[in-house]
């Protein structure tokens, strides 16, 4: 319920900004550096749309953890839909700028010519498999995570009239699955975003 509250904070005036502020602030420029310290100046150009996906995806995994709620990204056509075409825009932008570079990715240096078809075979089977692993690690780890707090939940509410004691401890496990399933949220949208940035770094 705090969610809406920290990444939107009331702008302030004055020149000292207040503590939600300086923390969002610290949080996005230390994200910025560390995903794009490894990428060359012309992958810089994805600053914005690489953040907005961050606090996206952040927003819909919390979102997602409020009871009676729908998570989007447990859906594979909603992650689908955010990975093929960020993927593809990456290997698009390396063929365009540099495909001796892109396309050499599909034979690593001093292969063995007997080797050679098969290893472009499968180089180029695992490219296209990129966005499908974006997307389903996206999806699996939210759906693992959901339907074991739903589990463990049902099991509290069963056992309580039965065995009180029990139930408690379970109550405390699902409330320690809960944070868990916080922090996943939180870092399988970095994951993600983290991902698509070295893909970027490929092909820049």
């Amino acid at each position: 319920l705090t969610l809406p509250w920290v990444l939107f904070p009331k702008p302030s005036s004055r020149w000292l900004a207040n503590r939600v502020l300086t923390l969002q602030s610290w949080f996005i420029n230390r994200f910025i550096y560390q995903l794009f310290l490894p990428i060359n100046q012309a992958g810089h150009k994805w600053t914005t749309i690489l953040m907005s996906l961050m606090i996206f995806l952040i927003s819909l995994n919390m979102l997602g953890l409020l009871p009676y709620t729908f998570t989007p990204t447990t859906q594979l056509s909603l992650n689908m839909a955010m990975a093929v075409p960020l993927w593809l825009a990456t290997v698009l932008m390396g063929l365009r700028n540099q495909p001796t570079h892109a396309l050499s990715h599909l034979l690593p240096e001093g292969t063995p010519a007997p080797l050679i078809p098969a290893l472009i075979i499968i180089e180029t089977i695992s490219l296209f498999i990129r966005p499908l692993a974006l997307g389903v690690r996206l999806t699996a780890n939210l759906t693992a995570g959901h339907l074991l707090i739903q589990l463990v939940a049902t099991a509290a509410f069963l056992l309580l009239p039965m065995m009180p004691t029990v139930a408690g401890l379970t109550a405390i496990l699902l409330f320690l699955l809960t944070i868990l399933e916080v922090a996943v949220a939180m870092i399988q949208a970095y994951v993600f975003v983290l991902l698509l940035s070295l893909y970027l770094q490929e092909n820049v």
